[in-house]
């Protein structure tokens, strides 16, 4: 480009910046006011019995929840071991376990043992774990036509009334 100075060259907008870019960078301008998309997270829901732990995950969006496999006997070594593995699979950013309460509100034996559980899995895995009422799970699972295993669909439904409390 001869007789043409620097100076009345075109020169790219970010060549124009006092602050060095790099190349292909966005404007700054732009990138600052841009409102920061929140991270898709998921929800591991689980129903908890000493004889089999339903599972249930929510989609990214936490709008649908889905039953997985039950895990058998989640109070022994080898079972807690398995559902460890079925929750990091799922990368959840929170774990909700079932309370079973009794119909008065007012914990049993079962309360006690699941708050125990939650506990530990709180421990062990270091996510947020988060107790929810599970009175009538199971009876609205049972009214559920599906192939998985109840314990699973009663996971479900307690995902489905967690999710719908932070809407």
């Amino acid at each position: 480009m001869r007789g043409v100075s620097r100076r009345d060259r075109p020169q790219p907008l970010d060549a124009r910046s006092t602050r060095a870019q790099a190349p292909g960078a966005p404007d700054r301008a732009t990138t600052l006011n841009a409102p920061v998309p929140e991270q898709p997270t998921r929800v591991v829901a689980l129903d908890y019995g000493s004889a089999r732990c339903g599972v249930a995950v929510s989609d990214p969006t936490n709008t649908l929840a889905t039953p997985l496999e039950p895990i058998l006997r989640p109070n022994t070594r080898k079972g807690f071991n398995r559902l460890l593995a079925a929750i990091r699979e799922q990368a959840p950013a929170t774990v909700v376990v079932g309370l079973p309460l009794s119909l008065s509100g007012r914990d049993s034996a079962q309360t006690r043992e699941a708050r125990a559980f939650a506990e530990r899995l709180e421990a062990v895995l270091g996510l947020p774990v988060e107790l929810y009422d599970e009175r009538f799970t199971t009876a609205l699972a049972q009214q559920r036509p599906g192939a998985a295993a109840e314990d699973s669909r009663a996971a479900a439904v307690l995902l489905e009334e967690w999710l719908a409390t932070r809407r």
